[in-house]
């Protein structure tokens, strides 16, 4: 315990005994407060008046036990900060029904685990919309005559849909899943939107060749590359015997689709995410 006299000073502590009495002598008499103290338990004060030439007995004092305050700080893992980055991204549909799941408009967002990255591929290939799309070019295909060797007629126009789903979901697998888990590559288009329009437009440009890896740092896009070559080799196997161009149609579908990718970016950059009614803001990149 402490004694300590308003004004006055030093303090005069004392330590009670096994009985918790304790007794102080020599105390100047007036105004004092008394404090008494006790690892794990509330500080008690207790005030008084000690007159001069008498003695002035405590009323008796009981300590509560102290309240403990625990600080418990929640941290999510990586894994669940990029699930909760999917789950927006998975809410991204332009003119609010065509899905845009493959655009992230945080340039800090965090990387995805393999089966982040499988989830999101099966997502947009078995997305209604996406399939329906694939239904409208398989009918333009069907109209202009491509792939004449699938005939004309509702069994024409099955093969072609079948090959176009196949193409949608190979290089959807192969390009955004496989390679990316393999490679440790990022799939998806990271929004610019800064800068002048010079400066975005080469930065969608060079996006259908380059991506973010896992580690965050920008490579060559060998997922992308490498995926539409595995994408139009294996279209070889289900395109008609006389549209199969063996390695020529291969590198030709791969150049076409390092084409659509930029197309895409440059839309991506300038108009999609103007028809997008759910696109989140977007954080910029550290200049």
């Amino acid at each position: 315990m402490k004694l300590s006299h308003e004004g006055q000073s030093p303090d005069q502590e004392a330590l009670t005994g096994d009985d918790g009495q304790f007794s102080l002598a020599n105390v100047a008499p007036g105004p004092f407060h008394l404090t008494i103290m006790s690892t794990g338990f509330a500080s008690q004060v207790s005030t008084g008046i000690l007159p001069s030439g008498e003695s002035y007995t405590v009323p008796q004092i009981a300590l509560a036990l102290a309240t403990a305050v625990t600080e418990v700080h929640v941290v999510l893992s990586r894994t669940e900060v990029a699930e909760d980055q999917i789950k927006v991204q998975e809410k991204q549909r332009v003119l609010g029904v065509v899905p845009n799941f493959y655009v992230s408009y945080d340039q800090h967002a965090v990387p995805l685990t393999s089966k982040q990255k499988f989830e999101l591929a099966w997502k947009t290939t078995v997305d209604p919309v996406s399939v329906g799309v694939t239904g409208v070019i398989a009918g333009i295909q069907q109209a202009q005559n491509n792939f004449s060797g699938y005939g004309q007629g509702a069994q024409g126009y099955a093969k072609r849909l079948g090959a176009a789903y196949g193409d949608f979901v190979a290089s959807t697998y192969i390009g955004g899943a496989i390679l990316p888990s393999l490679l440790k590559q990022d799939p998806r288009y990271f929004y610019k939107g800064s800068g002048t329009k010079r400066s975005r437009i080469l930065y969608a440009l060079a996006t259908s060749v380059i991506c973010k890896g896992d580690n965050g740092h920008w490579q060559p896009n060998y997922s992308g590359i490498l995926g539409s070559l595995a994408a139009g080799g294996i279209s070889n196997l289900y395109y008609p015997a006389k549209n199969r161009d063996g390695v020529e149609l291969t590198f030709e579908n791969a150049l076409i689709g390092i084409g659509e990718s930029a197309a895409v970016n440059l839309l991506q950059e300038f108009v999609i995410r103007r028809l997008t009614p759910n696109a989140p803001k977007h954080e910029l990149a550290s200049p």
